[in-house]
Order: structure tokens, then C-alpha cells, then sequence
């Protein structure tokens, strides 16, 4: 009888297919599937569901059978028999079949959640390899933040890559030891929901620091079980980590603690003494309009002492181990406090807005010597950056879409501030890190950034056009504590960036596009100042021409050419408190990507990228980028619940590379290989993780220095490097309950 009905309902509808048909879909907790896809089997209308699982399918009427698709979800037919059907999805493993290619200008951030899935991340420093091409190299053993290289830039600590946790920036203007710094330690891995990135200037709600790209993680809202762990290496590495579901499973809310505790003396000659403790907790509810709320707050801590870059002659003449020091006095300390709130809020079925605020909390202070008695031949060159920072900030976004002669049109309107205030930011000439020797900068540093954006999405069926537009404003302050007279240095500026992206969709499994836009990075303020705010928003003008393609229901390829313009600055070079003009310079190169599943259990991809970097203005064969790299590849295999066990084994490979601006000074590269195998038994998981597993000698991080040792009567340039970690095994086990 219920068929009959059916049949009439939808036969009396025939005549309507412009009916709408709205509802939302859920997984089998109450959470909101994001992205999944829907088709009527009937009409063939498609559409994809937002970030509260909600969704809007045209020429759908009473009767008709939907068919489901989400990435991790068992797939599922559903017969509409209201006019807000909510479909409710059951867990499954991953298949890559299920992937659809959505015409987003971030299509391809789905294979983060795929690799997440089959490669999970035991450190901090490990979700950064989560972005395609992207390399890290650390200075200190873990204290400091990584050094980081994408599309042919070393960016140093975060210079022209834009990283965000929740919402909440984690870059630093105008830092102590450089611009952009972006320590991610405070980052608990087993935390990390989601990695949204993209690479390019193409994104209008991406602004600061976002040249290269940006990298956007998003931490769980909730945890299904608690958990307990324990890790025990080599080097006298210990790590605990606890996961505690405080409200247990819960429809409409939910509440969490984590906490971190690393202790390691690494591989070095003179112990690291290496110690860090994160802790955060985290509140999210679902209200009754759908409305989803959560705050967080969280605080880390961290110690460390360092071996510091050591030259190359000393290793070949044999006075020092590869895992020896010239000042073993290096190290520092670092701390931030978080405090967060977030709110998505539905307006109705086809509006929605998202605001977050913030306030960090962060201290910062590290002691390096990298050209040992160059400048001071009795006391040495042992320098002391410190910074005491408070940052404010909120972002908020209205998501409309509508029509226009036909035409389906989103609109997102943005806008927000972030306000940085730092006392007694200093660089000082130390001895053994108690003795004050000179003040070289010390001030006070009070910055704002406010903007807004326009981003805009036109579909004309398989083409999508998106223009934007962004404005940032920048208000710089600083306080010299050095003058005898008190005196507030300031500079403003505004800065346009539009933004235009074609994307083309053959269908659900050939996508082609072509990106277009201006970023920028900002300068410190200390540069800002001095140079009267001349050249201080350096534009990065780029483009990418691309496709993503899935020639079989298992593999996706994904590859693009792209190219980026980056105009002249001055630079503030924290390390020696002076300013250095940095030349335009053009940035060019490819990339080809494959995720492929053999079966159920077994995935494989791989990363290549191959880009050609130089200054523009300097001559034929002294233009090289100093540690640009030009051939980055990274892959592997990964297993999943195979009678319990899980794991898999990776590899990455930096080329050569330049280290200075004629290449006379090559920095080496590597081929590292790492392996990792998980057993479940019950609710108890054991594992063995080892990095480096054929114990190859590299160079983590490499840069051309001069420097004097303090027997030496003439200086001497040549690469100067920090280690890479040796064949390193730990031991793990995790208890769930």
C-alpha cells in the first residue's frame, strides 16, 4: 500500500520538478556529514551538503530515490517522503571510489582526510607533510619551530605559508627570531579533525603571509572513546598522550581534555634535556536551530637545550661527531595560552554565518650562535631573542546563495581584525645565556591588520568563475627603548588583492581549472618604520593551470603548472637586527600527484614537484635562490585492519639544492624512509614506529654561513647544518576505553 501511495505522490508530482527538496544528513552520532553527495536517480540533480550536513536539491519531488555518497560512509538509496528528510549515514572504511570531484577552488583538500585516515601523525611537526610538497627541516631538536619549504621557497618559519589552528593564526608578525614565525607545537596530532590547505595567492579569505599557501587545521569537536598512551624510543624519548571524553556520546553536545607530555635528549653529543607538556580542552554543542558552538582553550609549554648548526670542516677533519656542538649553551623557551570561541549559525536553507574569536597569550625566548667568534673573538656571538606577546583577533563570514537569471551564485562576505601587542621584544649579545653584553634592538611592537573580502561563486552549469576581492589594512607601531627620548615610530597601509579562479567540471571525475590572484606577506614593524612604510607589502602575483582526474574509480591524478611574481621588499633579519633589500624575484614549476587503492586495505600515493627559482634582477649564474628547492617527491604504502594490524612505510626525497646566490655552496639532499606497524587487540593497540629505518647520514636544515671558530685567525664560509635524526625506533601502546 505504502508503495502505491508513493507511486501516486510522484506521479502527481512530475508536472514540478522545479520543486526543491531540502533536508540534512547526519552520521550515526547526530554529527553533520560535510560534503556529502546526493543525486536523484529520477531527475539526475545533484548537490553536495554543507558543513551542517544540510542540503538543497532541485527538481526533487515526494517519491523520488536519492542516491548518497560520502567519503568514509557506507553508501545509501533514500526515498524522499517529506519536504526535510533527515538521512542518517553509517560508518564505513574509505574508498577512493567514493570520492567526488566537487568544483571547489580547494578541490583537493579530501585527500588530507584520506591521508589522515590511512597514515595517522604521532608528532606536531608530522601534519605539516599532510600538505603535498611540503617539506620541514628542524633547527633545535624540537623546541623551535620547523623550517619550512613549498614551491621553491624556503620560507623560513612561516614567511609566505599562512597556518591557522581553529581559526586562530598562528604566524607572528613581527617575531624576535623572524616574520611569519609558526610554532605548531602547541598542536596535540591525535586532535586534528581536518587539514584544509591551498597553494597560491587564489584564496580571498587567506590574507597575511599567504604566497606559497595556507594550511588551515580544524581539531575534533568531539571524541568517540577515551584513551590513554604511552611511547618509549631511543635517545631517552618518552611521550604520553590522554584523550578524555568528559560527557560520554552525546547527541548535542560534547566535551573533551587532551594533554601531551614529550620528554627526549635526541641523538645529539650534548643532551637536548627536552621537555614539553600540552594540555587543552574543548566544549562543543549543537543548538536547537542547528546553530554548532564550541570553545577551547589550551596551554603549552616547552624546554630545550640545543647543539646549535655546526660547519662542515669540523666534521671533516673529525674534532667533532656529526652530533657534536661548538656552543652546546644554545636552547630556549617557549609558552602560549589559548582561548577561543566559534559559532556557525544557519540563517536559513541557503544562508549561514561563521564567526570565531580569539586571544593568545605568548612568550618566547631563544639563545643561538651561528657564526660562533666572528663578531667577538673573546666572548663569542651567542645572540638572545625574546618577545612577550598578547594577540587579540575575530573573523567572521556571511555564506549567501541565490540566483541570477538562472545562474546559481554564492557569495561569502568577510571580515575581521587581529591585533598584535608585544613588550620588551629584544635582541641582545649574551654570554652563556646569563650575561647581557649589548642590547642591540629592544622596543615595544603594537600591530593591526584589519579587513575585509568579497568572494564569489557564478555557475554556468560545468564552469564555475569566482572573482574576489580582498582589502587589508595595516597599522604598524613601534616604541624604541634604545632612544633617550620616548617616541611612537608608526606607518599605515592598505593593501587590494583580487582574486579570479575558473574551475570547469566535465563531470564527477575530470575537473580542469585556472587560477589567478595577488597576495601579499607583511614586513616587520621595526622594517616598517625605518623605511617610512616604502615596499613593505611586497604583492605576490600567481597562477596555476590544472586538473584533477579520476581515470578509474580508485585512482585520482591530480597536476598543475604555476608560476609566482614576487615584488622587491626589505627585509628585517632578526638573527642580526639590520635590514636587507630582498630583489623581485619569479618562481615556476610542476606538480603531479597520485592516490591510488589496490583493495580495501591497501592505499598508495605519491608527490612530485619540480619548480625553477631565481632573482630577477641580479645576472645570469649569481641569481639562484639560496635553498630553493627544485625536486621534492614524497609516497608511500599504508595498510588498514588487516586482522588487526595496520601501518605502512614512506619515504621523502629533497634534491640538491643551492645554498647561496651562485651555487659555489651546494646544500645535500636526502632520501629519508620511515615505517610504522599498528596491532589492535581489543581495546588495546600496539605499535612499533621507526624513523630513518636504513640509518641514512642527512642534513636536516643547511645553510651557507660564514663563521670563526675561535682558533681560527680568518673566517670561512661553507654549509653550515643541523643533523638529521639517525635510525630512531619507538615502541607504543594505547588503551582505549
Amino acid at each position: 500500500m505504502k508503495n502505491i501511495i508513493l507511486l501516486m505522490i510522484a506521479l502527481f508530482g512530475l508536472s514540478s520538478y522545479g520543486q526543491v527538496q531540502k533536508g540534512k544528513v547526519l552520521d550515526s552520532d547526530g554529527n553533520p556529514v560535510e560534503n556529502a553527495y546526493l543525486m536523484n536517480t529520477n531527475s539526475e540533480s545533484h548537490a553536495h551538503t554543507n558543513e551542517f550536513g544540510l542540503f538543497s536539491l532541485d527538481k526533487t519531488v515526494l517519491g523520488n530515490v536519492i542516491k548518497i555518497t560520502a567519503l568514509g560512509y557506507k553508501k545509501s538509496n533514500f526515498t524522499i517522503v517529506s519536504s526535510d528528510d533527515t538521512i542518517i549515514l553509517e560508518d564505513d572504511i574509505f574508498r577512493l571510489n567514493e570520492i567526488v570531484i566537487q568544483p571547489k577552488l580547494s578541490a583537493m583538500n579530501v585527500i588530507s582526510k584520506i591521508d589522515l585516515q590511512t597514515t595517522p601523525v604521532n608528532s606536531s611537526q608530522e601534519i605539516l607533510r599532510k600538505v603535498p610538497g611540503l617539506f620541514i627541516g628542524q633547527h633545535a631538536g624540537g623546541g623551535k619551530a620547523e623550517q619550512i619549504f613549498l614551491r621553491g621557497f624556503d620560507i623560513d618559519h612561516g614567511t609566505d605559508i599562512a597556518i591557522s589552528v581553529d581559526g586562530m593564526p598562528v604566524n607572528m608578525v613581527s617575531h624576535a627570531h623572524g616574520q611569519g614565525y609558526a610554532d605548531l607545537h602547541f598542536v596535540i596530532p591525535e586532535t586534528v579533525e581536518k587539514i584544509d590547505f591551498g597553494k597560491g595567492t587564489y584564496y580571498a579569505n587567506k590574507g597575511d603571509f599567504a604566497t606559497a599557501g595556507y594550511v588551515a587545521f580544524q581539531t575534533k569537536d568531539k571524541i568517540e572513546k577515551s584513551s590513554i598512551g604511552l611511547e618509549i624510543g631511543q635517545f631517552n624519548t618518552m611521550r604520553t598522550v590522554g584523550l578524555f571524553n568528559l560527557l560520554g556520546n552525546q547527541k548535542t553536545q560534547s566535551a573533551y581534555i587532551a594533554t601531551e607530555y614529550i620528554l627526549t635528549d635526541g641523538p645529539f653529543d650534548s643532551p637536548q634535556n627536552f621537555n614539553r607538556i600540552n594540555l587543552l580542552g574543548k566544549y562543543s554543542a549543537i543548538l536547537s536551530d542547528n546553530s554548532k558552538f564550541s570553545i577551547l582553550a589550551s596551554r603549552f609549554s616547552s624546554k630545550w637545550d640545543a647543539s646549535g648548526q655546526i660547519p662542515q670542516r669540523l666534521i671533516d677533519n673529525g674534532t667533532i661527531s656529526r652530533f657534536g656542538s661548538v656552543d652546546d649553551t644554545e636552547g630556549g623557551n617557549t609558552s602560549r595560552t589559548n582561548f577561543s570561541a566559534s559559532l556557525s549559525k544557519p540563517i536559513d536553507e541557503n544562508t549561514f554565518l561563521k564567526a570565531n574569536a580569539f586571544y593568545s597569550n605568548y612568550q618566547f625566548e631563544l639563545y643561538s650562535n651561528f657564526t660562533f667568534f666572528l663578531e667577538d673573538p673573546i666572548n663569542g656571538d651567542q645572540i638572545k631573542q625574546k618577545e612577550n606577546r598578547d594577540i587579540y583577533g575575530m573573523n567572521a563570514e556571511l555564506n549567501k546563495k541565490t540566483k541570477l537569471n538562472d545562474i546559481d551564485v554564492l557569495l561569502q562576505f568577510g571580515g575581521g581584525f587581529r591585533a598584535d601587542a608585544t613588550k620588551d621584544t629584544e635582541l641582545s649579545h649574551t654570554l652563556n645565556r646569563r650575561t647581557v653584553l649589548e642590547n642591540i634592538k629592544l622596543g615595544d611592537i603594537d600591530e593591526s591588520n584589519l579587513f575585509s573580502y568579497l568572494n564569489s561563486e557564478f555557475n554556468f552549469g560545468k564552469l564555475m568563475i569566482n572573482p574576489a576581492i580582498r582589502l587589508d589594512y595595516f597599522k604598524f607601531n613601534y616604541q624604541d627603548k634604545l632612544t633617550t627620548d620616548y617616541k611612537t615610530q608608526s606607518e599605515s597601509k592598505v593593501k587590494f588583492s583580487p582574486k579570479l579562479n575558473f574551475i570547469y567540471s566535465q563531470n564527477n571525475n575530470l575537473q580542469f581549472f585556472i587560477k589567478s590572484g595577488m597576495g601579499f606577506h607583511s614586513n616587520d614593524a621595526r622594517v616598517v618604520v625605518q623605511n617610512s612604510g616604502k615596499q613593505i607589502l611586497p604583492t605576490a602575483i600567481g597562477t596555476d593551470i590544472g586538473t584533477i582526474w579520476k581515470p578509474f574509480p580508485k585512482l585520482i591524478v591530480n597536476s598543475a603548472l604555476w608560476y609566482l611574481f614576487l615584488e622587491q621588499e626589505f627585509v628585517y633579519v632578526g638573527d642580526a637586527g639590520i635590514i636587507e633589500p630582498s630583489g623581485k624575484s619569479k618562481r615556476m614549476g610542476a606538480e603531479l600527484g597520485l592516490r591510488y587503492q589496490l583493495n580495501d586495505w591497501l592505499y598508495f600515493d605519491a608527490d612530485a614537484n619540480y619548480t625553477y627559482a631565481r632573482s630577477i634582477d641580479e645576472p645570469k649564474g649569481q641569481d639562484y635562490i639560496p635553498l630553493a628547492p627544485d625536486f621534492t617527491t614524497t609516497g608511500g604504502l599504508s595498510f588498514q585492519k588487516v586482522n588487526g594490524f595496520s601501518g605502512g612505510i614512506r619515504y621523502r626525497y629533497l634534491k640538491n639544492r643551492p645554498a647561496n646566490e651562485d651555487n659555489s655552496i651546494v646544500a645535500k639532499g636526502y632520501f629519508i624512509s620511515d615505517l610504522n606497524i599498528n596491532y589492535q587487540y581489543k581495546n588495546i593497540n600496539f605499535g612499533i614506529a621507526v624513523e630513518n629505518i636504513f640509518d641514512t647520514e642527512w642534513n636536516e636544515t643547511q645553510f651557507a654561513t660564514e663563521s670563526r671558530l675561535q682558533n681560527e685567525p680568518e673566517s670561512v664560509e661553507e654549509i653550515h647544518f643541523t643533523p638529521g635524526t639517525p635510525f630512531f625506533m619507538k615502541g607504543k601502546i594505547t588503551y582505549t576505553f
